[in-house]
């Protein structure tokens, strides 16, 4: 997931906001603390979610910390890079943030699901000119990153007592360090590799994948607002890759058209006027709906009608 790494320090601004807003009343002490990213894209596929799976707030200009409305639930505004290490921390119950995120920060929380979205590979990357096929070459090396503990980690287990790889942190632009001479590669995500390529850069070695996920501390109090977050979250995903198929058949084609539209458990058949027919209901994948109104149309399917999903609890 596309963050940068940042250091808690950095941060005290947003706690300040945060405890001042807390002895204002705004954040009751009895509520379920979710953190999400601030800014940008994160931010905005993660509200998008949550408003999909009813969570509704409103955030005011320049606040960090939400209420949201009817549960008792208060959204507080980080860095992605810094969520994980709260959570763990226990200063929030719940948060959103990456894979990669959990793994650098190092602390002992729960993953709850996958979100899937912000897909990305943590990749070591060398200059093509180079011609670097084994990262096993790149031992005892200077090499750049914004993940320096899951990069040295990963290089300490290739490292012998004659060749130490060096390991120096940057906060961004990590894929100049190569051309400006600072490093013989660099560790960097990788999501479409447009940056990778125009910097003349090569994967080459995936150290791991990430993506979004939502995280709880192992100790919270909350572990209802954290089932409840899931089970509805689970359904908002459902509910976008899917669409709800409606059909007549008849009886003789019954068995077959069930086939082609099992759903996700099973299909919903319902008995019509004409003994002869049933009405089918499943849902059906979003990339998979053209071909299943094909083959429905193709067995003797009739009144095939799609409808959008808005939600789901399955």
């Amino acid at each position: 997931m596309s963050t940068t790494t940042t250091n808690n320090n950095n941060n005290n601004d947003t706690i300040t906001t945060t405890n001042k807003k807390q002895r204002e009343g705004f954040d009751p002490p009895e509520n379920c603390r979710l953190a999400i990213p601030k800014k940008g894209r994160l931010y905005e596929k993660v509200t998008e979610m949550l408003r999909g799976a009813g969570i509704e707030f409103r955030r005011e200009n320049r606040l960090d910390v939400a209420l949201c409305v009817g549960k008792p639930i208060t959204l507080v505004f980080l860095p992605a890079s810094d969520i994980a290490t709260y959570v763990g921390e226990g200063d929030v119950d719940i948060g959103i943030t990456g894979q990669d995120i959990v793994q650098e920060s190092g602390v002992k929380v729960t993953e709850v699901m996958e979100l899937g979205f912000g897909q990305c590979q943590l990749c070591v990357q060398a200059p093509v000119k180079n011609h670097v096929r084994r990262v096993e070459d790149l031992v005892g090396g200077r090499i750049v990153t914004s993940f320096p503990n899951i990069t040295k980690k990963f290089f300490q287990e290739m490292d012998t007592a004659k060749q130490t790889t060096s390991v120096n942190f940057v906060s961004g632009s990590v894929e100049a360090a190569c051309g400006l001479g600072l490093a013989d590669a660099v560790v960097d995500l990788v999501e479409t590799g447009t940056t990778m390529r125009a910097a003349g850069l090569e994967v080459v070695h995936e150290i791991l994948s990430t993506q979004a996920i939502l995280i709880s501390n192992p100790q919270t109090p909350h572990q209802d607002i954290v089932d409840m977050l899931k089970r509805r979250l689970d359904g908002y995903i459902t509910a976008t890759k899917f669409k709800l198929v409606m059909y007549n058949v008849s009886l003789d084609k019954l068995e077959r058209a069930c086939a082609i539209t099992p759903g996700k458990r099973s299909p919903t058949v319902t008995a019509l006027d004409d003994p002869q027919f049933k009405a089918v209901s499943a849902l059906v994948a979003k990339t998979e709906l053209s071909e299943t109104m094909d083959e429905l149309h193709d067995i003797g399917a009739t009144h095939i009608l799609v409808f959008d999903v808005h939600n789901s609890l399955m």
